[in-house]
């Protein structure tokens, strides 16, 4: 029996933009248009723009790296818009597509959407070719030398991305502009074709696993139903299945398909097709997804891992809000950027696995060199700034989005002027998990370990005895010192202490001065351990057992004698202004702030305890 020819359909994403001609490119390299093919919609000829996503497509001979027998290899083209205001359409057909043709105008070079569509390039796809288009524009005399420079400019500007050394071509889609006659002929299109075929590669492709498939146009047909086109992203679908339709909370069961007008009984991951289920209102789904009933959870936040797009100016700073594009929805979000805890800034990259066991540190904005914190390491002269390998982001979404786990996710500043020479496009990432609580704040987050390390400084005001001082300015009169008693600090002389509790009602503070030492042998003249127990009346000392039965503990002199000495003199400095005018007491305080004893207090505190507990080390 002879063997059935096969048909390999690569997905191929026409971008760039606006007016460099990639409609008429798409049109001059297809043989069959589907439903939304070459701007038939109405508001797409009234404006001369593509505004939606189009799809045709032509086959050729399986060319001899994709394998023995016969075969034939259909070339799906997604021509997306070019125009700036529908960059979330041209995000949504790049995560469809398999290889990428940059539509460039040779008369103007890389232009503001060019380069947006070269990152989002860069995230979404694997190869690329570029089009050199309207050549036909150029003076003949001058035509080759002016597509040699145009493609050294290319080459260059590709140099530092995944896409460096990919194949250029000189075209010209439409000879004379879109109202030249149809007899003109296109050029350079059948290098162009040989060119795809050189670049066509088996993608990845599997029907097991839950079906899902991005819906980008919906229209019905009287007496049969209504019909979703589409790009299958996972999984199969044959006909008779029932699908989801998650944003309308209804199923529907598949009662034909089609791909570019062929009548099909099955599809699967990576193919076009039409499917038409009982009859519904297609204003309801412009775009969206559909899938295998009950497969795709609707989700208010998330956490994903994410990279900071190169060509972004300004810092990513948290509670910031950008567009957020999940899949195929685009909705506004808060971001929360956060880290590992610095020790583990080096640690290998878990691919997309979030462990809820682990700490990390929020971060007031992205790290990144060119970041604020980076800037104040170089101010301090730390030569070398450590950046950690992987950053998280929790993402709160204005309104719920429906989506599959570990889809891309593409942040965006889409406020900024259109007209402006910048790139929108901020982060990038996949999302680890989403939460589907709507009460999220208080259901999940708590199990999210972010924490915040806080410090406070404040100084020795004076001495109370060998083994106690009071300090000042590190709380506001206002603050409830009980919740610190307890806490570690350490005085900038050397002594760790301990918060013992406040002194008076302006915000100072009581400070013990424990100091523990193990030694063997004599005890060199210092108080024996059972004294210090009974001379300041610490009853938790009594139970520090020493763990070598030949060592014997001894309390240090809680407080160093030069610091005393330090401190009693400030404090008679102070004494003495006291009784002299105020310009001398002001004076005094001037001398004696030159050398203060401070108080540091470290601690961190998770961002979602609802407690609001202080942790130390």
């Amino acid at each position: 029996m002879a063997a059935v020819p096969r048909v390999l359909n690569v997905n191929v994403g026409v971008l760039g933009h606006i007016d460099s001609g990639k409609t008429a490119l798409a049109r001059a390299l297809s043989t069959t248009g589907s439903t939304a093919a070459f701007d038939r919609a109405p508001q797409s000829r009234a404006r001369g723009i593509t505004l939606d996503l189009g799809f045709s497509c032509f086959r050729t001979a399986l060319p001899p790296q994709l394998g023995p027998g016969p075969g034939e290899l259909q070339f799906t083209l997604v021509d997306c818009p070019g125009h700036a205001s529908l960059i979330r359409t041209i995000i949504g057909g790049a995560q469809i597509i398999d290889l990428m043709m940059l539509v460039i105008d040779v008369t103007k070079g890389m232009q503001t959407q060019s380069a947006e569509c070269l990152v989002i390039g860069q995230i979404a796809c694997q190869k690329m070719v570029v089009v050199l288009n309207k050549i036909d524009l150029l003076p003949e005399g001058k035509r080759q030398s002016a597509i040699e420079k145009m493609t050294k400019k290319m080459q260059k500007t590709l140099e530092n991305t995944k896409f460096c050394g990919c194949p250029i071509v000189a075209v010209a889609a439409k000879p004379g502009g879109p109202e030249a006659p149809e007899s003109e002929n296109p050029l350079g299109v059948s290098e162009l074709i040989e060119v795809l075929k050189s670049q066509a590669y088996l993608p990845s492709r599997d029907p097991s696993g839950n079906f899902l498939m991005a819906v980008d146009h919906c229209f019905s047909i009287k007496g049969q139903g209504t019909v979703m086109t589409g790009t299958i992203l996972s999984g199969s679908v044959s006909l008779g299945d029932n699908v989801e339709i998650p944003a309308l909370k209804v199923t529907k069961k598949v009662k034909s398909m089609q791909m570019f007008h062929t009548p099909v009984t099955y599809a699967m991951q990576g193919d076009r097709v039409g499917i038409c289920v009982t009859q519904f209102d297609p204003k309801l789904l412009e775009r969206g997804l559909i899938c295998t009933p009950e497969s795709l959870h609707t989700i208010h936040a998330a956490i994903i891992s994410l990279k900071k797009i190169q060509y972004f100016r300004g810092a990513l700073q948290t509670k910031a809000k950008f567009h957020i594009t999940v899949g195929h929805e685009t909705v506004m979000g808060r971001v929360m950027f956060f880290s590992p805890a610095p020790a583990d800034f080096s640690e290998e990259i878990q691919e997309n696995v979030f462990d809820f066991e682990k700490d990390y540190l929020y971060q007031e904005e992205y790290l990144s060199k060119d970041s604020k914190s980076s800037e104040e390491n170089k101010e301090n002269d730390q030569s070398e700034v450590q950046l950690p390998r992987q950053q998280w982001a929790l993402l709160e979404f204005e309104k719920p989005v429906t989506c599959p786990k570990l889809c891309l996710v593409i942040g965006s500043k889409l406020d900024t002027d259109i007209h402006a020479n910048t790139c929108r496009l901020a982060f990038h990432g996949v999302l680890l998990q989403g939460m589907e609580d709507k009460n999220y704040v208080e259901t999940f987050l708590p199990k999210l370990k972010v924490y915040k390390l806080k410090h406070k400084e404040g100084q020795v005001e004076r001495v109370m005895d060998d083994y106690s001082v009071i300090g000042r300015s590190l709380f506001k009169k206002e603050t409830n010192i009980q919740i610190f008693v307890g806490l570690k600090i350490k005085l900038s002389t050397g002594e760790d202490g301990i918060i013992d509790g406040g002194f008076g009602q302006s915000g100072k503070f009581k400070i013990r001065i424990p100091g523990i030492n193990t030694m063997k042998g004599k005890n060199n003249g210092r108080m024996p351990f059972t004294l210090a127990f009974l001379h300041i009346g610490w009853r938790k000392l009594f139970f520090m057992r020493q763990e070598k039965p030949e060592s014997v503990i001894f309390l240090d002199d809680g407080l160093k004698p030069e610091t005393k000495m330090l401190l009693t003199a400030a404090s008679k400095k102070k004494s003495k202004a006291g009784k002299g005018d105020a310009n001398k007491e002001d004076e005094s305080s001037k001398n004696d702030s030159a050398q203060p004893v401070t108080i540091t207090l470290l601690f961190k505190r998770y961002v979602f305890d609802t407690q609001k507990k202080m942790i130390q080390s």
